[in-house]
């Protein structure tokens, strides 16, 4: 069994769930073994490929644990003060064998880092001193071996001991083997080295790079990839996406592999989409990517595709009127109401050009109110009319048999992606469009 950790970015849950989705996609037998808000262990019957970091939005770093051993250990170390348990924890990291491969570099003088994460708040208060203690201890090492290094410091003002992802790929700690992972979990620790690091210039790249943007309403390259995974698009399926803008998940598709889609009812998207999608094939050498970009009304999609044509369905819609102020909920209802005939038409059709078991992923606005209340928009019921079952992100497989999931994730059915600044954010659904026999025996 391998465990691999998986730091995930600010909204942990759309991390999890898109990574979630794309390991069943991709068909890799996994189990979430624990999770948190700043990391996830997830074991494998094999180490999953580095490169998948490029494949996904949400995601961090990924770590493959060396040793993992009972956080009651740190815990009698560091909020205790237990020398014995301090050197349990140095022999630990010893055996793991991270210090010898660090020693294996080429360099003579080896530059290292090492970054905490805690589940549990008790020790967050205490990381600084934690991350102090393993880099000292991990010098102290490399110097019985006649090896040189340099522990990375950090700034005074950084909350907690972590190396951003930008930091770890300037400093070439991935080649070097060089980063250490200290995960302090609810039952267990686990102590990792970095193999793969998420790459902010390349998603910055399609972002502003592209020849044609529209920065008010386009989606983020980031977001859009979430999107593209939570859709379970994989190599060689067909996604649409019936309100492309200027291309953004579009892009993303094409990353994957897939054949995308675009339909815009205005003419200028259109021919921005053609163009950004021209600049990535060259861009990005995709040989073979294969893409169509075409002028429509989302009420006559059907028509445009043809009945059960595309693999997934991927799009964010109108989402209202740009808001200067947080509105009241009153307001916020009556946006909400002049969107609901585009949204169900959009429904409508979806299902139409979906193969039966095809997934819808959609953005629906979530819009903030005075009261503290947002107000989103209520499609299941429409969605479950035409045809669709919803998805939900996370279900009890997924997850090791002692695992401790709240009923509250398991019962989530969306996913909302909203910082604080904003007064719209996104509401995430994914349903899936049924079979003829599922939706009768449904009926039954």
């Amino acid at each position: 069994m391998q465990f691999q950790l998986f730091i995930p970015g600010k909204n942990w849950r759309l991390s999890l769930a898109e990574l979630v989705s794309f390991l069943k996609a991709k068909t890799v037998k996994f189990v979430v073994f624990s999770f948190s808000r700043e990391f996830f262990v997830v074991s494998t019957e094999e180490k999953a490929e580095s490169s998948i970091i490029d494949a996904l939005g949400g995601t961090i770093k990924i770590g493959v644990s060396a040793v993992d051993f009972p956080t009651e250990i740190v815990n009698r170390a560091f909020l205790q003060k237990d020398k014995e348990a301090k050197a349990q924890i140095g022999r630990e990291i010893v055996a793991s064998g991270l210090v010898d491969a660090m020693v294996k570099g080429e360099s003579e003088k080896t530059l290292f880092g090492v970054s905490v994460y805690c589940a549990e708040r008790p020790f967050r208060s205490i990381s600084k001193i934690i991350q102090r203690f393993i880099g000292s201890f991990i010098k102290s090492e490399m110097s019985v071996y006649g090896k040189k290094s340099r522990f990375m410091g950090f700034a005074r003002d950084r909350k907690l001991p972590q190396l951003s992802h930008v930091e770890v790929l300037k400093k070439n700690l991935v080649e070097n083997k060089a980063e250490i992972l200290f995960c302090i979990g609810r039952e267990r620790t686990f102590v990792a080295n970095t193999v793969a690091v998420h790459d902010p210039f390349q998603f910055q790249k399609r972002d502003v790079g592209k020849p044609v943007q529209r920065k008010i309403f386009a989606i983020s390259p980031r977001l859009a990839r979430i999107m593209v995974n939570l859709a379970a698009c994989t190599e060689g399926k067909v996604l649409l996406d019936p309100f492309c803008g200027v291309g953004t998940i579009l892009q993303e598709a094409l990353l994957a592999e897939a054949t995308a889609i675009g339909v815009d009812i205005n003419g200028w998207c259109v021919e921005a989409t053609t163009r950004n999608l021209k600049w990535l094939k060259d861009e990005y050498a995709l040989e073979n990517a294969e893409y169509r970009v075409l002028k429509g009304d989302v009420h006559r999609l059907s028509q445009k595709i043809g009945w059960e044509q595309v693999d997934c369905v991927t799009t964010e819609p109108d989402l209202g009127p740009a808001l200067r102020q947080v509105p009241t909920t009153s307001y916020a209802l009556r946006v909400t109401e002049k969107l609901e005939p585009l949204y169900y038409g959009l429904l409508e059709e979806a299902n139409k050009v979906l193969k039966s078991g095809g997934l819808l992923v959609l953005v629906s606005p979530y819009i903030k109110t005075r009261s503290g209340t947002p107000v989103t928009m209520e499609i299941e019921e429409k969605a479950v009319d035409i045809g669709f079952e919803r998805v939900y992100p996370f279900k009890r497989k997924h997850f090791a048999r002692d695992a401790s999931v709240p009923e509250n994730l398991l019962a989530m059915a969306s996913l909302v992606d909203a910082e604080r600044r904003h007064k719209i954010g996104r509401e995430i659904h994914v349903f899936k469009k049924l079979s003829e026999k599922d939706r009768e025996a449904t009926l039954v």
